[in-house]
């Protein structure tokens, strides 16, 4: 967002400090939030790509007999109880970034709209 004089015919009008404080805290709070966004939403791939892979792995080793020793000599319940876990885990852990996400719009659309309930009253003076 760029902060812009309002111009009535050919004189500007002085920028009210408190409102270019306002657009200046929008602006880094603005930033931050898509920083944090993006952030989340890398996570949230990699951890989509881990739940792939397990639930990959998981449907390969259905197909072999119960008996059948896995790695480093476990079970085939045990690595499958394993993969189901941290399918769990990452699907816990998308949803709460997901709200983080969620979280983070709204309070950069509440600034917004303070900013313009400011707008509003100035005008109205």
């Amino acid at each position: 967002m760029r902060m812009r004089l309002m111009t009535l015919g050919k004189m500007a009008m002085p920028v009210d400090l408190e409102l270019k404080k306002a657009f200046s805290e929008l602006q880094v709070k603005m930033i931050d939030t898509q920083q944090k966004v993006k952030l989340a939403d890398l996570q949230i791939e990699q951890l989509t790509r881990v739940q792939k892979h397990a639930n990959l792995t998981h449907t390969e080793i259905s197909t072999l007999p119960n008996d059948t020793p896995m790695f480093i000599l476990q079970s085939k319940d045990d690595i499958a109880h394993q993969l189901k876990d941290k399918q769990k885990t990452a699907d816990e852990k998308i949803k709460e970034l997901e709200q983080k996400k969620v979280y983070l719009e709204r309070s950069v659309k509440e600034a917004e709209d303070n900013i313009r309930e400011m707008l509003m009253s100035r005008r109205a003076q």
